[in-house]
């Protein structure tokens, strides 16, 4: 019994100062709104839901999952906080750690394409290193499986990861949609730089078929400074406009609690009662007119 017992994960009270981030979280812990609620919520009741955390060689602990807890305890004046330490290598700790944040309603694009590539390589590494690991971990579906995504998407998720800098940002700041940008990112760096310049400068998003035809001219060696304005100026097909709104621009009407469709579905009931109040088109009062001469 005292051997079972010992093998028992038990919470832990370590001190935040001990606690630190994980190598390479791709995950950022921001002072935004839902980070002041949390950090009030642990003020008033203590941090409910333990950390997870292993043990570094060189002292201390590394936070596996809680990132975000430890923030708000530190911010709310705790010195110390509940955590499970667990006894894993890399490759199962960076597994844990993805997929416990991949569960966050607020995640960046370009965050979600670097915590894909992140798992997908811990667990190609538990196939290589032939500990008896199933073979299908290998396959982008086993990395989607658990966030109803398929393997196909995941890799389009992953190519994000090859966008440029002043692209990402423009992409997670909802200048860009998820489509183009995967078309983008396959063209080589020295064309995205100037592609993010021509977006800036048009204040226009590109659409699925202009970042196509990027793309494509790109594979044939057709790309210049000239031929991306030109492209990105040409005038957009009625089906290639796409209206983006942010998740951070949804979270100041919606509560954390609504689905992507029941917001959509709501936005556009609101939408049809604005529209019945509207008064007549003046179109229309311009053809009666005509018809009356």
């Amino acid at each position: 019994e005292s051997r079972a017992d010992s093998q028992l994960e038990k919470v832990q009270k370590i001190p935040i100062s001990e606690l630190v981030p994980f190598k390479n979280h791709p995950f950022k812990v921001v002072d935004d709104e839902a980070m002041l609620r949390t950090t009030e919520s642990i003020a008033q009741f203590g941090v409910l839901t333990p950390l997870i955390a292993r043990l570094l060689e060189d002292g201390g602990y590394e936070i596996i999952s809680g990132h975000r807890r430890a923030h708000a305890a530190e911010a709310a004046g705790l010195t110390e906080v509940p955590v499970i330490v667990r006894d894993m290598d890399d490759d199962a700790a960076t597994v844990l750690m993805v997929d416990s944040n991949l569960q966050r309603e607020s995640i960046l694009p370009s965050e979600r394409a670097f915590a894909y590539k992140m798992k997908l390589e811990a667990i190609k590494h538990q196939g290589a290193r032939g500990d008896g690991a199933d073979i299908g971990k290998l396959s982008l579906d086993k990395v989607g499986e658990r966030n109803g995504m398929s393997g196909k998407t995941v890799q389009r998720y992953i190519y994000l990861n090859d966008l440029v800098p002043e692209l990402k940002q423009l992409m997670d700041g909802g200048k860009m949609s998820f489509t183009p940008a995967v078309e983008i990112s396959r063209i080589r760096t020295e064309h995205q730089k100037y592609i993010a310049v021509s977006i800036e400068g048009q204040q226009s998003s590109p659409s699925k078929a202009q970042a196509k035809k990027l793309r494509e001219m790109d594979e044939k060696n057709q790309l210049n400074p000239d031929v991306i304005d030109a492209v990105l100026s040409q005038e957009k097909k009625k089906e290639d406009f796409d209206v983006i709104i942010s998740s951070a621009e949804l979270a100041q009407f919606f509560g954390k609690d609504k689905t992507p469709r029941e917001m959509k579905d709501q936005i556009m009931a609101l939408l049809g009662e604005w529209k019945d109040k509207q008064p007549p088109e003046l179109g229309k009062g311009v053809k009666k007119v005509d018809r009356e001469k």
